[in-house]
């Protein structure tokens, strides 16, 4: 049972990562109808918003302190983060150890703004077009946002640590009388990446804004009709889609460390997690993303990878093969979608 629950723990951990793409991946699908395959890239660009914040953070000058000395007796370097100096050494520490949930803060406005740049300056250019064109143009564009990360940030994994207070295991099961640890910091993960799904969901649902978003999806010429400028919120809306994967990003940094690729390892997956769902489900792309995550986790223990070697590289796939013969719309997709 032990093993169990923590394999279903494991999926959901990766899960959550799978499901915050696949939203806003479908945001955009089911509002603008763009296959976007630059989404992965605001993921990455989510996570490295937590590596610049830590890094402004650990910003240093250099004093002289007489009173401590170095092996020859010279007057020993000292280098004090800014921070320390302007907030004091303790609030100082603690706003350099919380970093990653900080960055919160600087992802949210940047992340607006990319989204909006890249809707109003690339992508407005290609509704109209072919599937094939939006995807050449957004994964030339996901290659190019790669390698300016690759350009300054170096091609190495950047380690990028949780707060210290959220380092750590959790033992889950002793309220049940059974051991189950656990990571604090997946545990945040987990329940952060909850609380943005909800968020999403509630704004559309309970609204204005929201509603006009929805009925958009459903029937944009006769919204348009009613005199709503129903391109400007879409355009809101691919905002909030960039948010939501910069989010993700940002607070995936302490699990995986930030690297130039990390957005194309997720893309993909991501992209089959929005099909097995159901292309514009919303619903759809969240269930399935812990679905697969869930499955992948089971698929990884020795006991699979013994019996069916590689089939935790494969599951994803073979789940996905086996819907879209069954229900070429997915789980959840609208009747008439991706099934002519």
């Amino acid at each position: 049972m032990d093993a169990i629950l923590l394999q279903i723990l494991n999926g959901l951990d990766k899960g959550s990562a799978y499901a915050l793409i696949a939203l806003g991946l479908t945001l955009i699908f089911g509002t603008l109808g763009v296959v976007n395959f630059a989404h992965g890239a605001l993921f990455m660009l989510g996570a490295f918003c937590a590596v610049t914040l830590s890094k402004l953070l650990q910003l240093s000058f250099v004093t002289i302190d007489a009173t401590k000395k170095d092996f020859l007796g010279n007057p020993l370097k000292v280098e004090t983060p800014y921070v320390e100096a302007w907030f004091g050494p303790e609030i100082g520490a603690s706003i350099i150890d919380w970093a990653v949930p900080l960055s919160i803060l600087l992802a949210i406005p940047v992340m607006i703004a990319v989204g909006l740049i890249m809707e109003r300056g690339l992508i407005k250019h290609f509704y109209k077009r072919e599937h094939a064109d939006q995807i050449l143009v957004t994964f030339g564009l996901a290659i190019v946002l790669q390698e300016v990360i690759k350009y300054y940030f170096g091609a190495n994994p950047i380690q990028t640590p949780p707060p210290d207070a959220l380092t750590g295991v959790a033992n889950l099961g002793a309220w049940f009388g059974f051991d189950l640890p656990y990571p604090i910091w997946r545990i945040v993960y987990f329940s952060f990446a909850a609380l943005v799904i909800f968020g999403v969901f509630a704004f559309l649902q309970f609204t204005t804004f929201g509603m006009v978003v929805r009925a958009g999806m459903a029937d944009r010429e006769t919204v348009g009709l009613l005199g709503i400028n129903i391109d400007r919120r879409f355009t809101i809306m691919f905002a909030i889609a960039a948010a939501v994967a910069g989010l993700a990003g940002v607070m995936y940094a302490p699990i995986n460390p930030p690297n130039y690729h990390m957005g194309m390892d997720f893309l993909v997956l991501s992209f089959v997690v929005v099909v097995v769902g159901g292309m514009g489900s919303l619903p759809g792309a969240v269930a399935a993303g812990f679905l697969l995550g869930i499955l992948e986790s089971f698929a990884s223990t020795t006991w699979a990878t013994t019996t069916i070697p590689g089939i935790n590289q494969i599951i994803i796939y073979v789940v996905a093969i086996i819907v879209l013969l069954t229900r070429p719309r997915g789980l959840m997709g609208r009747k008439g979608v991706m099934e002519d």
